[in-house]
């Protein structure tokens, strides 16, 4: 019959090789010689200190014996968690991932783990270990997710946390699936969550969802300041939001005035800016509040002309074109906008927006990398960009650069895979292709079976991942 691989035998059969005693490899080892001893005897469990100075000594590489250990330790023992606690602990330091999945498949048949699991993870998840942390919370939202626990939905937060940011498919996927349980954390928890939410949704352009999710976050901050200020008796010590209370419910009129904008409800979007621009009600004092204060009040008077000037006024364009390229209105955002309005209303911007022309040139590939911008952008801002431009161009009859900005945006489009902006530029081509020189119809038939190439390259891609 042949012999069960463990430990003890592996280590036995490394000190008959190598010629060792136990007390010389005790000293090469690090661990007691009646340790090693009784480990080798299998009269004592292996601590998780002992196993690495174990392998260590035996000159293996680190975690060489995980999969024996969680074998002895997890599946033919009762679990200690004096020992899985430090062995889960390596397995994060060393990034040992897929130990941890094991282990808490094995464990989480019993229920009691759970909050033993949760406190880990949550050590995890302060360290900045978050994919170990993921494993961890996973294992417990599955072993609760028939109870209504707050733990359940701690747990479920922290995954949307760590899963989001990755790309705007799994944006959405995390933030569908952690909705439901936003109203099962508690109260304080919820404010920021519904603006981490929001925030997605702002960015998936789910306006109608960011809109809902907005005004949420309003109510709810607003019965937490009510009972935080005015409130003469409180029960007990109320716990703090990640930033001042008041940061939540001015963020949230901004988060309004956002979606009016989107929508083209301009003069609702100037009402919520009058509303996050008077600040008279804030009764908290702090150098962080202070700095909320000073920011919203930049935003306000950098919005209020951006939205007088969407909503035809032309006196507040030299103000929006000044503001470019702040941290209040954003390079792509800026030039996009200013470029919509001169084409919805018939105005001539060359001057105002001839000092960003090397940015705009499609050979300039400025794309992402001009001064001004910051990793919240949204690069697909750029194709569409160069779209209008294009309409601005061949409104004005310079034929010649509209079609450079056509052929621009349909690079652009293509490499981003935005097939709605690569629509709107055949159209437009198609309306002056008669005006379009021999060299640029070529030029076009060539981007254009780029285009159907990169697209039949996504839509494989996409059926491969589902």
């Amino acid at each position: 019959m042949q012999q069960h691989t463990t430990i003890q035998t592996e280590l036995a059969a490394f000190l008959r090789k190598e010629g060792q005693t136990i007390n010389q490899f005790a000293g090469i080892s690090g661990v007691n010689s009646g340790t090693l001893s009784s480990i080798i005897n299998g009269n004592r469990p292996i601590a998780m200190q002992q196993l690495d100075r174990i392998t260590a000594g035996m000159g293996l590489p680190e975690g060489a014996f995980y999969e024996l250990y969680i074998d002895e330790c997890v599946v033919h023992s009762t679990p200690d968690w004096r020992r899985l606690g430090p062995f889960l602990h390596r397995c994060a330091e060393l990034d040992k991932l897929e130990y941890i999945r094991q282990v808490v498949h094995i464990i989480m048949d019993n229920i009691t783990y759970a909050p033993l699991l949760f406190d880990t993870a949550e050590e995890f998840y302060r360290q900045g270990k978050l994919q170990a942390a993921a494993l961890l919370y996973a294992g417990v939202a599955d072993s609760e997710k028939y109870q209504h626990s707050e733990r359940l939905a701690l747990c479920q937060y922290r995954l949307f946390t760590i899963r989001i940011g990755q790309s705007p498919e799994a944006d959405f996927r995390a933030a569908t699936r952690f909705e439901y349980f936003v109203e099962r954390l508690e109260e304080i928890d919820q404010l920021e969550a519904l603006r981490q939410l929001a925030d997605i949704y702002i960015a998936l352009q789910h306006w109608e969802k960011a809109r809902l999710l907005a005004q949420e976050l309003r109510h709810k901050t607003s019965i937490q300041y009510e009972i935080r200020f005015y409130k003469t008796r409180k029960k007990k010590e109320l716990r703090q939001a990640p930033k001042p209370l008041c940061f939540y419910i001015l963020y949230a009129y901004w988060l309004q005035s956002k979606v009016c904008e989107e929508t083209g409800e301009y003069e609702r979007a100037l009402e919520y800016v009058g509303l996050y621009s008077e600040m008279n009600w804030i009764v908290e004092e702090s150098e962080e509040v202070r700095q909320i204060r000073d920011q919203f009040s930049r935003l306000s008077t950098v919005y209020a002309c951006l939205y007088r000037m969407m909503r035809g006024e032309l006196e507040a364009l030299p103000q929006v074109v000044e503001s470019i390229g702040t941290p209040g209105l954003q390079l792509w955002d800026g030039l996009l906008k200013a470029v919509q309005a001169a084409n919805r209303y018939g105005w001539e911007v060359d001057e105002h927006i001839g000092r960003f022309q090397q940015l705009l040139t499609p050979e300039g590939a400025a794309f992402g990398q001009a001064e001004g911008t910051s990793g919240r952008e949204t690069p697909d801002q750029y194709p569409v960009l160069l779209y209008e431009l294009a309409v601005y161009s061949l409104k004005a009859e310079r034929i010649e650069q509209g079609i450079r900005y056509i052929f621009g945006s349909l690079e652009a489009s293509t490499a981003l895979g935005s097939i709605a902006c690569v629509i709107r530029c055949v159209r437009l081509f198609e309306q002056f292709r008669l005006h379009a020189s021999a060299d640029d119809q070529e030029r076009y038939k060539q981007l254009i079976s780029k285009v159907q190439v990169a697209h039949a390259e996504q839509t494989v891609k996409t059926q491969d991942r589902l």
